[in-house]
């Protein structure tokens, strides 16, 4: 076996592992400060206008069979209320199609003035994933077949809730956007010297934060802060360093801790249009392997500014 199929065994370890269970996490995000409504549904609606954000990731880039994942959001206040709306879908997909997994959310948060300046949103999000793996496609470590039946279509039902406070200048949430835990599929009551495997759905909690400083009138700087906490994996924390040009112009670096470095640059096109742009490069020993070209990220923002008013300055957040 050579060494990119070695390394494709252990993606496909990531699902099958002798004897053991599996913890299965959200798909990760380096742009998430741009796309928060997909980690904490009390983002709905704060940014005062109808909403809509695009983005694709591509893991591992020259690795075959490597994650990708795109996201869909939409979001908007509801006119003279309180109340705000979205829709969110997450298609991820791993080992080209031998896993694929299509969350399909509807999001409602509700916002109240706690200062002259603050606002304190609660969200709840409802709906489903449907899960597709293709048995026929993986392997053990030993290049064994895993014979399974297929899992096509499989759905399950998910909730999450989030709180999220935020003013012109300072913002901090927590949320946990799955609360149900679903076991996927269970093999690991086989006979003895079979292939056995549990991947089990888990609870992600999310504690996100960042500030924004004036440097001149200007440069903005943004220094921000994701934690990330699943049962049966490692405790994931994203810092990064931003700056914002003549507010129309992006650009930092952020270091996801034990795991990549990455380099973000964001263009705001014009008061509808914003295109975001991030690329990781692993700090594991998977990140000096000559097949891995590192992550990349591409995301697109379109905003319709006149619907409820226009935005005195772009938000950075």
């Amino acid at each position: 076996m050579n060494i990119r199929n070695k390394v494709l065994s252990l993606l496909g370890g990531l699902l099958l592992v002798c004897g053991s269970a599996v913890a299965q996490q959200d798909a990760q995000y380096t742009q998430y400060m741009f796309n928060t409504m997909s980690v904490n549904p009390a983002y709905a609606g704060s940014r005062g206008q109808l909403s809509i954000g695009a983005l694709y990731r591509s893991q591992w880039v020259g690795l075959d069979g490597a994650p990708k994942t795109q996201t869909l959001n939409i979001q908007s206040p509801i006119r003279n209320s309180k109340l705000a709306y979205g829709v969110s879908i997450v298609n991820d997909e791993i080992g080209n199609g031998v896993v694929q997994e299509t969350y399909f959310d509807a999001v409602i948060s509700y916002t109240i003035d706690v200062s002259a300046e603050g606002k304190l949103s609660f969200g709840l999000k409802a709906g489903g994933n449907l899960l597709n793996l293709d048995f026929t496609k993986l392997r053990n470590f030993d290049a064994e077949p895993v014979n399974s039946d297929n899992i096509e279509n499989k759905f399950s039902p998910n909730v999450g809730v989030g709180l999220y406070y935020h003013s012109d200048r300072f913002y901090a949430g927590l949320s946990a956007p799955n609360l149900l835990q679903t076991e996927h599929f269970d093999n690991s009551q086989q006979t003895a010297g079979s292939v056995q495997f549990l991947s089990k759905e888990r609870i992600n909690f999310y504690l996100i934060t960042g500030y924004v400083f004036d440097l001149n009138g200007n440069l903005k700087f943004k220094p921000a802060l994701l934690t990330k906490v699943v049962g049966g994996a490692p405790l994931q924390v994203d810092m990064s360093a931003s700056f914002m040009f003549n507010e129309q112009f992006t650009f930092g670096a952020a270091y996801r801790w034990d795991a990549a470095v990455s380099a973000m640059v964001g263009f705001q096109i014009s008061d509808q249009f914003m295109i975001g742009l991030a690329y990781d490069r692993e700090t594991t020993d998977l990140g000096g392997t000559q097949f891995n070209d590192g992550s990349f990220e591409v995301l697109l923002r379109y905003e319709l500014v006149k619907s409820f008013q226009r935005l005195v300055s772009p938000r950075f957040f």
